[in-house]
C-alpha cells in the first residue's frame, strides 16, 4: 500500500493555521502519520518533506486567498523531484475574488491538484477521500 504518512502546511505568505491544525489532528486520528509543516511553508519545504518521509499525499492549506500564484509550478516541481505520484489536496479560500466554486475547483485541478475543497469542508471528507485515492493508487 502506498505510504500512509501526510505532509500538511499552510503555503506561501500565509499565516492563518488553525484549519490545517484541525485537519492534522483529525488524519493523525484516523492512523496517518503526519508531519505537520505549519504556517508558512514554500512548495520547497512541501517537497523536501515528502521526499524524505516517502509521503503519500500534500494537504496544502490557504485562507488568504493568493493561493494561485503560491501553488504555481507546484505540481511540477513534484514531478521533477521525482513525486510524480504523490497526491496532491488544497483547501481553504483560496482565491479572493467572488468566484463560482466550480471555477475555483477547475483552476487549481488545472495546477495539478487531485482534490479541492471549499472553506468549512469536513475534515472526515477528505480522510474519505484520501482513503479511496490510496486504494486506488495500490490497484
Amino acid at each position: 500500500m502506498k505510504s500512509k504518512t501526510v505532509i500538511t502546511g499552510v503555503i506561501g505568505a500565509d499565516a492563518h493555521c488553525v484549519g490545517i491544525k484541525i485537519v492534522s489532528i483529525a488524519l493523525e486520528r484516523a492512523g496517518f502519520n503526519v508531519i505537520s509543516l505549519g504556517a508558512m511553508v514554500s512548495q520547497e519545504e512541501f517537497i523536501d518533506a515528502a521526499t524524505e518521509s516517502n509521503a503519500g499525499a500534500i494537504f496544502v492549506s490557504s485562507l488568504y486567498g493568493m493561493a494561485a500564484l503560491d501553488c504555481e509550478g507546484f505540481k511540477e516541481k513534484c514531478v521533477e523531484a521525482g513525486l510524480k505520484d504523490v497526491l496532491l489536496y488544497i483547501g481553504g479560500i483560496l482565491e479572493s475574488s467572488k468566484q463560482p466554486w466550480e471555477s475555483t475547483e477547475k483552476r487549481f485541478k488545472e495546477l495539478g491538484f487531485d482534490r479541492v475543497y471549499p472553506p468549512g469542508t469536513s475534515p472526515r471528507t477528505a480522510i474519505d477521500d484520501l482513503n479511496r485515492d490510496l486504494q486506488r493508487a495500490c490497484g
